[in-house]
């Protein structure tokens, strides 16, 4: 065998390949060490870091300008004799459960409108989404706080029919059912992704019922919710995750009192002005580890009775 003979063999040797892809693959997982990093670096600093420092705070007394003073389960108590945090609990509850159901309904019912083949079917979806992409900015809630006040626009509608209405956002009764109007409003979000969802559904299976003699509702109730209900739980969870997060509504409309009579004081709000007006940096801790239990809870609810109603197909 010749010289030139025996390098190719030693060339082609099962040895010297693996060790080319041995490094190849080391190459490629520092450039993906490279790329990860900031994402691993954010969540460190950013997300985990904080949360960490959060649940050590939340068993100490700490109000920003001393050293943190460790005190156990103290604040865990003062949450029990606490009567403001159940009345925020109880106006939170209400808003979460009301807002949302009446929100996904809207949502779907226009998305079956839409469905229909409109004309400019883009434009309304643009005109439509766009509420859910203003509803939780300070201007809107401003907007809000104009229209349903004393002299606000509903009332100047209603004083033309001889009708004196009163100031909705400063009447206990009615404050928090303006703030429960105007999350119903920002309905775009959910009823594009619901939009999205009756286009996957087949037609043949609407012309299969057609054909049984099934009408619009039967139509309606037994093919388009069982074969959307993957879609309505996605829209579901997500819809009362961000309810229990809400916070920039209450927090204009009632000037960061959460008034009128704490109608309007949302478990947000109530941490907020714990860690940030009174300086409880450690008890708002606890409160927003209460917050992260309490949805924790209600999802893990709906991930559980999803299996009752869910259908997926298979």
């Amino acid at each position: 065998m010749s010289v030139v003979s025996e390098i190719r063999a030693l060339n082609k040797s099962p040895g010297r390949s693996g060790r080319k892809g041995q490094g190849v693959r080391t190459h490629d997982g520092k450039a993906a060490a490279v790329f990860l990093a900031p994402w691993l670096i954010g969540l460190v600093v950013i997300t985990a870091g904080p949360m960490l420092m959060s649940l050590y705070l939340s068993f100490t007394d700490y109000n920003l300008l001393s050293a943190a003073n460790f005190t156990g389960l103290e604040n865990i108590q003062r949450m029990l004799d606490d009567q403001r945090l159940a009345n925020s609990l109880g106006v939170t509850m209400i808003y979460v459960f009301v807002s949302t159901p009446i929100q996904l309904a809207v949502a779907l019912a226009l998305a079956i409108f839409l469905d229909r083949g409109l004309r400019g079917l883009a434009l309304y979806r643009s005109i439509f989404y766009l509420p859910s992409l203003l509803g939780s900015s300070v201007a809107v809630a401003v907007l809000w706080k104009r229209v349903f006040g004393a002299e606000g626009l509903v009332n100047q509608f209603l004083a033309v029919f001889g009708i004196d209405g009163p100031g909705w956002i400063s009447q206990p009764s009615t404050a928090l059912s303006t703030l429960i109007l105007l999350h119903v409003w920002t309905f775009g979000a959910p009823m594009v992704i619901f939009l999205a969802g009756l286009r996957q559904i087949p037609r043949e299976f609407y012309e299969a019922a057609a054909v049984d003699g099934a009408s619009r509702w039967q139509q309606f109730r037994n093919v388009t919710l069982p074969m959307l209900s993957p879609i309505i739980f996605f829209n579901l969870v997500l819809g009362i995750i961000g309810a229990f997060q809400s916070f920039t509504q209450a927090f204009v409309v009632s000037d960061g009192r959460g008034g009128p009579s704490d109608s309007t004081l949302f478990f947000t709000l109530y941490l907020y002005q714990q860690g940030f007006v009174n300086f409880n940096m450690g008890y708002a801790s606890a409160l927003a580890w209460l917050l992260l239990l309490i949805v924790a809870v209600f999802t893990a609810i709906n991930f559980w009775a999803s299996k009752f109603w869910v259908f997926y197909d298979n």
